[in-house]
């Protein structure tokens, strides 16, 4: 991922900010089952063959091993094409019954002037990614840099039409240059019940928003090449959930980027590791080595 690439991280401040005010308990309510979902961004990936896939693993299962390594995927082929309803079945079929697909927006709605909402692409999209059924988890739109607060109306428009699960990442710095337009974006999406797309990247710090606006939420943390820094910012993520689920969030999908994605699975393998004690939690994560691992969290 290109935005908020840094060559020099030197000077970084990682640290994760406050939770703000409007993340007060109230926002969220007890709720069981809770569950962290910990993913990639992709499956086809022939150098995870002997790391996480087993050995001699061909294209067509790759899916089927992700899916038994990992429980959520950061599904961005839907933002290029719909797909047809074989591919879904497939995708459907392929899937281990805990996993959750995060469908990427298509561009053609995320990057068109009215969101789409001037024709059927909303809808052919949302009957679409309605086929993956119980294994359909919250889609994600990504807004373009450009789509600042001024359009705040369109986006409204959208959430009107969008039928499914929704988190929504903005990127254009006016949603952050005032708590005023912060506090337009986040009240306009708690009043559709849609969730936020939290970003951690070293160049853009602004969109680390620690906003909650239901009771599910989508991270996207972006790594450094496995950079000692990679680790500490898993450890101090592992503490701002374990305090956001014991005031109620029900589901985390917590996406780890790495450069060409192939240092990922060593990113969710480590944050598996220091999030499996979450008490009450339901996680899985990969097992560096291509043996399926996963955890049932219970209280003490």
């Amino acid at each position: 991922m290109e935005f908020g690439k840094l060559p020099d991280i030197s000077q970084v401040n990682f640290k994760l900010p406050p939770d703000p005010p409007g993340n007060a308990p109230q926002t969220l309510k007890p709720s069981n089952p809770q569950t962290l979902f910990i993913g990639a961004t992709g499956w086809s990936v022939k150098e995870w063959v002997g790391k996480i896939y087993p050995k001699g693993t061909k294209t067509p299962d790759f899916l089927r091993h992700y899916a038994r390594q990992f429980n959520t995927i950061e599904l961005n082929t839907t933002h290029y094409r719909i797909p047809d309803p074989f591919t879904v079945q497939h995708w459907h079929d392929e899937a281990a019954a805990d996993f959750r697909f995060c469908p990427k927006v298509l561009q053609g709605i995320s990057h068109a002037g009215d969101l789409g909402t001037g024709g059927e692409l909303i809808q052919r999209f949302c009957e679409a990614m309605s086929g993956l059924g119980s294994k359909l988890g919250p889609c994600f739109i990504q807004l373009p840099p450009y789509f600042g607060v001024d359009k705040i109306a369109v986006l409204e428009g959208f959430l009107k039409q969008f039928t499914l699960s929704l988190a929504v990442e903005v990127r254009h710095h006016s949603w952050f240059d005032s708590e005023l337009n912060a506090s337009k974006l986040f009240d306009l999406l708690e009043k559709y019940g849609t969730s936020t797309v939290i970003t951690d990247v070293a160049g853009r710090r602004d969109v680390a928003h620690m906003r909650l606006t239901t009771e599910k939420v989508l991270i996207r943390f972006v790594g450094n090449n496995l950079d000692p820094t990679d680790f500490t910012r898993l450890d101090d993520w592992a503490e701002r959930l374990s305090n956001w689920f014991s005031m109620g969030l029900k589901e985390c999908f917590f996406f780890t980027h790495e450069p060409d994605n192939l240092l990922a699975p060593d990113l969710a393998a480590a944050f598996f590791e220091k999030t499996k004690g979450l008490v009450g939690v339901t996680t899985r994560g990969p097992k560096i080595g291509g043996e399926e691992t996963g955890q049932q969290m219970t209280l003490f």
